[in-house]
C-alpha cells in the first residue's frame, strides 16, 4: 500500500481524502463470500407438501374401522378395537386377513378387484396415544393384505370443505 503525502513539499495543508482500498477489498471478499454460500444452503430437494383441509370421507360397508387408545392404568400397553370389540395383535391380524379373503371370494376372485371395491383400514387414535400402539396396528394391518390406511380425525374449526351447489 502506498501512501500520499501531498504534491508540493512547500504545501502545509494536510490531505482530507480517505484511502478507500482496504473497504473495498473487503466489500469483494464478503461478496464472493456470499455468492459461494448462498446457493449451497438455497439447494432443497423439490417436494409437494400436502394442502391440509378437511376432506369428508365415504365410508363403505366393506372398510375396517379400528379405534386404538392407550390403557389408562399400564401407559405401556395398547387397547386396540375393531369396531367396538377389543382385539389382541393376533386377533388383528385374523381377523383382517378373514375380512379380504371374505371379500375377494364376494367379489369373485382377485381379478375382480378394483381400487374402488378394495377395503380401506380407518384408524381413529386418540391424542394420548403412543406411537408404538398405532404403528404396531397399521404394519398388523399391511401384514393382513391392506394397502390403504387412513386416519379419522377432528378437524380445526373453520377448515372443513364445504361442497356448494
Amino acid at each position: 500500500m502506498a501512501m500520499s503525502v501531498g504534491g508540493d513539499p512547500t504545501e502545509v495543508e494536510a490531505m482530507s481524502e480517505i484511502n478507500t482500498t482496504p473497504l473495498v477489498d473487503v466489500m469483494l471478499v464478503l461478496l464472493i463470500i456470499f455468492l459461494i454460500t448462498i446457493p449451497v444452503a438455497l439447494k432443497t430437494v423439490p417436494i409437494t407438501l400436502p394442502d391440509v383441509a378437511f376432506e369428508p370421507t365415504t365410508t363403505k360397508k366393506e372398510n375396517v374401522l379400528l379405534t386404538i387408545r392407550g390403557n389408562p392404568a399400564n401407559p405401556t400397553q395398547c387397547e386396540v378395537y375393531w369396531g367396538n370389540v377389543p382385539v389382541t395383535s393376533e386377533q388383528l391380524l385374523d381377523r383382517g386377513r378373514s375380512a379380504l379373503e371374505k371379500l375377494i371370494e364376494d367379489i369373485g376372485g382377485q381379478e375382480n378387484i378394483t381400487e374402488e371395491n378394495f377395503p380401506e383400514v380407518h384408524i381413529r387414535g386418540d391424542v394420548n396415544t403412543p406411537y408404538k400402539c398405532i404403528g404396531g396396528a397399521i404394519y398388523t394391518m399391511q401384514f393382513a393384505g391392506f394397502q390403504k390406511v387412513g386416519f379419522i380425525s377432528e378437524p380445526a374449526p373453520g377448515s372443513a370443505i364445504v361442497d356448494r351447489l
